[in-house]
């Protein structure tokens, strides 16, 4: 604005949109003519670049020039550096990223105060009406405590951490006596529930932290002393009535699994701490026993999984453990209808379960991992989303019995049938063997994906004694298990997106790698200002351990590749033949597991009238 002469805040105004500029003539356009340049690309874009180009090109006399025109000095060991570091440094010294985002947040975001009174409706998960949501919709810090802890953050006291989140409402303070409610806590009950003293409250300063008497709602802060109750995220209140702030949802699944077991086994009970602890520090790892009694940890992804490791080893377990070869978690899914009605009989054969199995519609799976379908819905809203969305009929749309598993899943259960007595009797044992069925599907035990299945009839001993439980469940496993199989079972794999950039003249090494690995590349461009091309790629996750060494190899170390995981893809191949690629899966994922090397047969599932 110097230069033209012109106030700041018109200049600002020429550098976006429409906006072009002359230099010969020194004149503004608000059309596109011979000679003229958009005002942002001249005076904003067009210097970043030419001071990247030339200091990654190693112009020295240039760039030196530039530095000193835009006031920019460099001090001792900074002159010596070159290349990627020198550019770094320059950016930081002359437009410091921690600044523009901060001006940025102030900008554009809404405060607390604002952005509380649209969003509570998605924060907390009670009614609406309640004095804990009027005290959240009002930023009030005068109301009731309402915080949720997003992150457990390591301290520097060994296996401790500080839970870090955000006061919705009310005023947390040092020493105040709270309710802890982790995520499966139940309002009226004890599940989940802990009632703790804050021991102390301190502020996140960048590296550092500050110890304050008390942090009243719309900051963020951490909680010392209440790590021991917390395993991931929970809400913090003092209302005892209060239901929880909804929990926070990834992205990313974990679809890469180790097993780890210790070198000395006495150091068992070490190494199950440090899981723990791995597992409260990292929201995006899960650690579990399965059914053998390894202990697993699932990860996004090759990388993932070995800082997760290394972590383990080197700050939480500090033992020596031996890791089993990585391995890819898979999901069953059907898609077809089921050829057959489906039975199933009853133990005691006083109970007859008839289901199909359905292909959920493309789409709504990933809907329900969403969360913008789920079982906490209001049935009526969610049967006018399904029938407005996916052509469901409005009455079976309303008679969802359950998601599964753990009742977050892409699976349902229906309840097509009507007119029969005792239904509701039989509903929650139905559910569990629904729940029990799509977290260990018939093919290999893996989670299913996509699946409906529909209850068309019932007939039921009139006596409750003969349908208690152990009736009802194994019977629904089992017509469950029938019904997948009678609707094209087939296994889902889970796919990266690959980024890769490199120089031009590697191209043909990186399509290369990706065709041995069965990688399909959707897109190809040139990265602006840069000699580098992007390539974007879609990679089964199973096809990923050792495809960055493998691309470094075949590019010379030019290409460097980012994989975050994008979606499931259905394996077309048929299980149930011995020549085909999702069969040998099959049989590798039983064999590892224990279970019988066949494949499942009809028959031992499907009851006959």
């Amino acid at each position: 604005s110097k230069k033209f002469g012109i106030e700041k805040k018109k200049m600002m105004q020429r550098l976006w949109g429409n906006s072009f500029y002359d230099a010969k003539t020194k004149k503004w356009s608000k059309n596109q003519q011979e000679g003229y340049k958009r005002g942002f690309c001249q005076f904003i874009m067009e210097p970043i670049l030419n001071l990247c180009t030339s200091i990654m090109d190693g112009d020295k006399e240039k760039y030196t020039k530039m530095l000193q025109n835009i006031g920019v000095e460099l001090k001792g060991d900074d002159k010596l550096l070159v290349g990627k570091q020198l550019l770094k440094k320059a950016m930081q010294l002359w437009l410091p990223a921690g600044d523009t985002l901060l001006e940025m947040i102030v900008t554009h975001l809404p405060s607390p105060a604002d952005a509380q009174r649209y969003r509570v409706e998605n924060l907390y998960e009670g009614p609406m009406d309640d004095e804990v949501a009027n005290a959240i919709r009002n930023c009030d810090p005068e109301g009731p405590l309402m915080m949720y802890i997003s992150k457990m953050v390591p301290t520097s006291d060994k296996g401790r951490f500080y839970a870090f989140g955000r006061v919705f409402s009310g005023t947390v303070a040092t020493g105040q006596k709270v309710r802890i409610q982790g995520p499966h806590y139940v309002p009226g009950e004890k599940t989940d529930l802990y009632e703790k003293n804050i021991q102390r409250t301190v502020l996140m300063m960048g590296r550092y932290t500050e110890q304050v008497q008390d942090v009243p709602c719309g900051n963020t802060c951490c909680l010392v002393g209440v790590d021991q109750y917390i395993v991931k995220s929970g809400t913090i209140t003092t209302f005892k009535d209060a239901h929880n702030i909804a929990d926070m949802k990834y992205s990313v699944s974990p679809v890469v699994r180790v097993a780890v077991k210790p070198k000395d086994s006495k150091q068992l009970p070490k190494l199950v701490d440090g899981l723990k602890k791995l597992a409260k520090s990292d929201p995006l790892v899960l650690c579990s026993t399965d059914d053998t009694g390894e202990h697993i940890i699932s990860g996004c992804g090759e990388l993932h999984i070995e800082i997760c490791l290394k972590d383990l080893k080197d700050e939480y377990a500090q033992i020596d453990f031996i890791v089993s070869d990585p391995v890819v978690s898979y999901r069953e899914t059907v898609t077809e209808e089921s050829s057959i009605t489906c039975l199933g009989k009853s133990p005691n054969k006083h109970n007859r379960l008839f289901m199909k199995a359905f292909p959920l519609a493309e789409g709504l799976p990933e809907d329900v991992d969403k969360g913008k379908v789920s079982e906490k819905d209001d049935p009526k809203t969610r049967a006018n989303y399904l029938h407005a969305n996916y052509k469901w009929d409005k009455n079976l749309a309303l008679k969802i019995w359950a998601f599964g598993p753990e009742t977050i899943g892409p699976n349902l259960l229906t309840d097509n049938t009507s007119g029969i007595q005792y239904m509701n009797e039989i509903k929650v044992h139905c559910v569990a063997a629904f729940q029990w069925a799509s977290k260990e599907g018939v093919l290999c035990e893996e989670n299913m994906r996509g699946c409906e299945f529909r209850m068309l009839d019932v007939h039921m001993h009139a006596d409750a004694i003969h349908r208690g439980a152990g009736q009802i469940m194994p019977a629904c496993k089992k017509c469950i298990y029938a019904c997948e199989l009678t609707a094209c079972p087939r296994l889902v794999e889970p796919i990266y997106l690959v980024d890769i950039s490199c120089p031009q003249d590697v191209v043909s090494g990186v399509y290369s790698v990706l065709n041995k690995r069965r990688g399909i590349v959707i897109q190809e461009e040139q990265k602006m200002g840069t000699p580098l091309l992007k390539i974007q790629a879609h990679l089964p996750v199973a096809e990923s351990f050792g495809f960055t060494s493998a691309l470094r190899a075949a590019t010379s170390g030019q290409a460097f590749p980012q994989c975050v995981f994008d979606h499931w893809s259905v394996l077309y191949d048929d299980p149930f033949d011995s020549n085909k690629s999702s069969h040998k899966i099959i049989m590798n994922i039983r064999e590892r597991k224990g279970i019988k090397v066949e494949m499942p047969q009809l028959d031992n599932y499907l009851d006959k009238l």
